[in-house]
Order: structure tokens, then sequence, then C-alpha cells
């Protein structure tokens, strides 16, 4: 009977099915313990499960695994995963360790680890994939790779060396930022700025933009000055000023003193409102055009990869200047009503002027029922001289009327019988562990 061997690297983001084929989650991370002069066992996978929940399947309960799916026996406890004492969790704290090769030659940084189901049944570390330092001075060279198993190595971390998270964060790479968020929060805390320093400034902005306010705090506190800066330039204005706003105002001005000139400037007018008014609530940089402007024009801009869908949703036509605070609002043209006339129609024809804008003084519930009302994604916000200085999107609204703590893992909205029952799972008397 040959060994079956599945690299975990490769593992992460499958599908984990039942026995009747019905998809259960993804598997976000591999669970094992150390033991004494054995490689270490695998315990458990990480699952994520409708809702973006993390929780833990034993091994016991795989009945496969390869590199393109997991099957189990169906029965998953969805209370959130918490690791215990001992556990390490390969993704999230093995790759990227350095290690010692134990005959001598050198070291080198873990960046793939293979598990291994022997005749017994039973899943361990196996091969490790590694690779050694670099022999080249170019930016741009890789140093060698090989294989070693676990006994041909031995761990050693000198106090205060940080753990490479390249390889990790790589593995992060195809995650929406809500998962990616997520993701980072079940990190251990060294491990999570460790990977937060590695991320691209818009990457980390995505997954800021989608916690809870005091871990974004947090995290943006353990980056430095400079760093906290650089991704509150990257952030949505509406975002970096409702992250602003919970610090300490001499704190946030120091920050802004350190951001762009013009982003600051962005984020300076949001904080001056109220967190519950439509200004505090709008995003400063919708799609202004001018009534000359054509539908053309207008499509090219919404196509934008980076535009939030709910700000694509709808151009604002104003007259000149045509960034906030604009000339005076004329009008919306949304995107549904831009398909309906050639590219070379004059936005000014076909603009809706009759829905009025709300005023940047208007409380969040004056939103929502305007946008309940009239089944709209958005809506545009003018000063008092009816200038355009931003819009609020649903989005917005949504977040501001969930709890304060509808972002977090421990959020336990809708009982754990409903979600078992969404993932096609039973809960009821079984254990959390082995």
């Amino acid at each position: 009977m040959s060994t079956q061997r599945v690299f975990v690297a490769r593992l992460s983001g499958c599908f984990v099915f039942d026995p009747a084929g019905d998809r259960l989650g993804k598997v976000r991370d591999v669970v094992v313990i150390y033991r004494k002069d054995d490689p270490p066992r695998v315990i458990g996978l990480v699952v994520e499960i409708p809702g973006r929940r993390h929780v833990f399947v034993s091994i016991g309960r795989v009945t496969s695994i390869a590199t393109g799916q997991v099957i189990t026996t169906g029965l998953i406890n969805v209370r959130r995963f918490q690791p215990r004492g001992g556990e390490v969790r390969v993704m999230a704290e093995l790759l990227g360790r350095k290690v010692y090769l134990n005959d001598g030659s050198g070291t080198a940084v873990i960046e793939d680890v293979a598990i291994e189901r022997n005749r017994l049944g039973e899943w361990d570390v196996g091969q490790l994939f590694l690779r050694r330092p670099r022999t080249s001075a170019s930016p741009f060279a890789k140093g060698p790779t090989t294989f070693a198993s676990w006994p041909e190595v031995r761990e050693q971390q000198n106090p205060g060396e940080a753990q490479s998270a390249e390889q990790l964060v790589a593995t992060y790479s195809d995650l929406k930022p809500a998962d990616l968020a997520n993701t980072l929060l079940d990190l251990p805390e060294d491990r999570l700025i460790e990977v937060a320093e590695e991320l691209p400034d818009d990457r980390l902005a995505d997954a800021l933009e989608e916690m809870p306010e005091e871990e974004q705090v947090h995290i943006l506190e353990a980056l430095g000055d400079e760093r906290a800066a650089d991704i509150l330039d990257a952030m949505e204005p509406d975002d970096a000023a409702d992250l602003l706003g919970q610090m300490p105002e001499e704190r946030s001005e120091e920050l802004l003193d350190l951001m762009e000139p013009e982003e600051a400037e962005d984020v300076r007018a949001l904080l001056q409102y109220g967190p519950d008014t439509a200004g505090g609530l709008m995003t400063s940089e919708p799609i202004v055009l001018s009534a000359d402007a054509t539908v053309a024009e207008a499509l090219a801009l919404i196509r934008r990869h980076e535009l939030h869908p709910a700000l694509a949703a709808a151009v604002f036509i104003t007259l000149p200047p045509y960034e906030t605070p604009t000339g005076r609002l004329l009008g919306t043209v949304h995107f549904q009503r831009m398909l309906r006339y050639p590219p070379h129609e004059r936005l000014g024809a076909i603009i809706d002027d009759t829905l009025d804008p709300m005023p940047a003084s208007a409380s969040a519930a004056e939103v929502a029922r305007l946008l309940a009302s009239y089944n709209l994604v958005s809506v545009p916000v003018v000063d008092q001289a009816h200038r355009l200085v931003g819009a609020v999107s649903i989005d917005d609204v949504l977040d501001y009327l969930l709890p304060d703590d509808w972002r977090s893992h421990d959020s336990d909205e809708g009982s754990d019988a409903a979600r078992a029952a969404s993932v096609s799972t039973a809960t009821a008397g079984i254990p959390r562990r082995r």
C-alpha cells in the first residue's frame, strides 16, 4: 500500500464535501501537534463554512484528502475554531519558518509542507519543501529549492527574529477582502503583524475595511507611522475617516499630516460630519461628469476594476468643477438607463432629476428610508449650496445599521443549528475535538 501525500499549500482553498456530494466549505489550514521523536501528527483541518466562519474538522471525520477536494463524514461542529495549547497551524505558523539542515549544509525556509497518510490511516507531516538562501546579488533571484523529511531538519529561531511571511502572503492572493480579513484575524498576534507588514498597501487596506474598527486601529498602530499613513492613503476616504475617528484627535492629526495632501483633504472633509449623518456615511469620490459627457465616456469610467459596484451603478451630473465639492448638482444617470441609449448620447439628455439628493446633515435613518423606498443602491449628498459633496451607497448604510460586532468571528447571530442546516451538517452530541 503506497503512501498518500498532499502538499498543504495546494490543499488550501479546496472544497470540502459530505458523502452525498454537498459542498460544506473550503480548507483554510491544517492543524498539527508536535511529538518528541516523530514528525508532527495531523489532528484536523480548519474549514471555512458559509458565513465565513472557521471551524475545526477532526481528521477522524475526514474519509479522503486529495489536492482537489476533501470528503468528510458530514458531521461537523460549527463552533468557531480556536487553537488550543500545543496545536500548530501549518499555513499560519509553519510556512516561512527558518530551519537548519542536520547534514550541516546550512539554513532554509519552509515554503510548503506535505502531509502523508500511513498504513494505519493516520496523517503525519512528511516532506518539507524548502528554499535555501539566494546566492545571487540580484533582487529578482531566488535561492535553490530542495526537499527534506522532518527528521532531517531542526527548527531554531533567534529571539526577536521575524518569521518570513512571504509564502503565506502568496497563498492569500486569491482571497476576497472579507475572507482575507477573517483569515488574518484568525492568525496568532505576532503572525498577524508579520503578514500585515508583507501585504501590499492596497491589499491590506481592502482587508482593514472589512475588520472591526478596534482591530483596524490595533493593526495600524503596530505598523508604524509611515506605513500607517500609506495604508490610510489606499483606503476609501470614508473608511479612513471612520478609522481615524476611533483614535485620539492628536494621533489622528499626526497620521493625517503624513498622508498625501489630496487624500488627507478628503478625509478631513468627512471628519467634520457626525458619524450618523449622510455626510459621515458618504464617500467623497463618486463618479462625476458634465452634462456634455457621453454614454460611452460614462460606461468607460464605471468599468474600472477598482470601483465599488454600488458606486458604479450611477454617475452624477454637475456644473464645474467636477471634483467634490462640485458645482451645482444637476441630476443622476443610472447605469441601466445608459444601456438603453446609443454610445454618443449626451448624459445631459437622459438625466434623472426626479430624485431629491440628501443634505449632508440628514440622519442615517433618513438615508436608509430613501434607499429602501426607491430601491436605490446609492444616493447623492449635497451641501447647503446644492453642491455635490459625496454619495452614500447601500453598503455604507448596512454597515451602520448592523450591530457593531457584525464583522466579528464571535458574533453568533442566528443559531448553530441553522448554520448547521445551511452546510448539511449535524451537530448534536459531537465533541469539538477528537
